[in-house]
């Protein structure tokens, strides 16, 4: 027969029992008579009034531009050339980037009667300089892709504002809503037979869409006046300065002038 275990060990192995088992006190001051305290309910959760949800972050309102662009609408019409509506321009003081660092108007350079014109997004330093637009290196690089595309002497290049945005940062919707009559009467002016819409900035605007450059190059879109009394086919393609940060997106952009240079070489249709 077993000797007995001492008392010591016995309790040692009980404590150890209760320990794994989750018991934290052995002894407590008064006895709790735990089935009769089961039998009470427990209180109910007190109510808490929940406050409004703060409002998230609020989108910076667009200024409103209604009254600047009556007034471009109402100089624009009133020029019946391109020198006049270049004069209107440069008189024009209703967009606010003429008054935020713009040393002068830099409106559009080539052939003022050519079949194709090019419409950027805004004029950069060396452009504010020149008084021209696209004279900087994405120019130079716009200027040698249409060269080899045969296209030097048939162009028409503007941009969607006529002033350089400081620190040459993109421009705004608003800042091209006041200047979109300009660019929809040099249109009308000029005649062209199509539109190249440069960058995103560029087509989103012309085009009245939020799709992303990436998705819109190389496929053509129709451009309409706002009276919708003109109708041109515009193709949107990449921006130099975005071809000189990704050169690997040249072979794109050459695909998009030799679709343009297609279409505008094609024979017309006889009515």
């Amino acid at each position: 027969m077993p000797p007995a275990a001492a008392p010591d060990a016995i309790a040692e192995s009980l404590l150890a029992f209760w320990a794994e088992a989750g018991v934290d006190a052995m002894l407590l001051d008064e006895p709790v008579d735990r089935i009769a305290a089961g039998r009470i309910a427990p209180p109910k959760p007190v109510e808490r009034k929940t406050s409004a949800a703060a409002p998230g972050p609020r989108r910076a309102a667009q200024p409103d531009v209604s009254a600047a662009v009556a007034l471009a609408r109402e100089l624009a019409a009133g020029a019946d050339s391109l020198e006049a509506l270049a004069a209107a321009i440069a008189a024009f003081d209703g967009c606010p980037l003429k008054f935020e660092g713009a040393s002068q108007a830099v409106v559009w350079r080539g052939d003022p009667h050519a079949p194709l014109l090019v419409i950027g997004e805004a004029p950069g330093a060396d452009e504010d300089h020149q008084g021209q637009p696209f004279v900087g290196r994405a120019g130079q690089m716009l200027d040698r892709m249409l060269a080899a595309a045969g296209l030097s002497e048939r162009v028409l290049i503007t941009n969607t504002v006529f002033w350089r945005p400081p620190g040459n940062r993109t421009p705004t919707p608003a800042e091209q809503a006041v200047c979109a009559p300009f660019v929809e009467r040099a249109i009308a002016l000029a005649q062209p037979k199509m539109l190249l819409l440069v960058g995103g900035a560029s087509a989103k605007a012309l085009l009245k869409t939020e799709e992303g450059i990436l998705t819109l190059r190389g496929r053509w879109r129709d451009w309409r006046s706002a009276d919708g009394a003109v109708a041109l086919p515009a193709l949107p393609t990449l921006h130099p300065a975005f071809l000189l940060r990704q050169p690997a997106a040249k072979k794109q952009a050459w695909t998009d002038l030799l679709t343009l240079t297609e279409r505008l070489d094609r024979p017309e249709r006889p009515s």
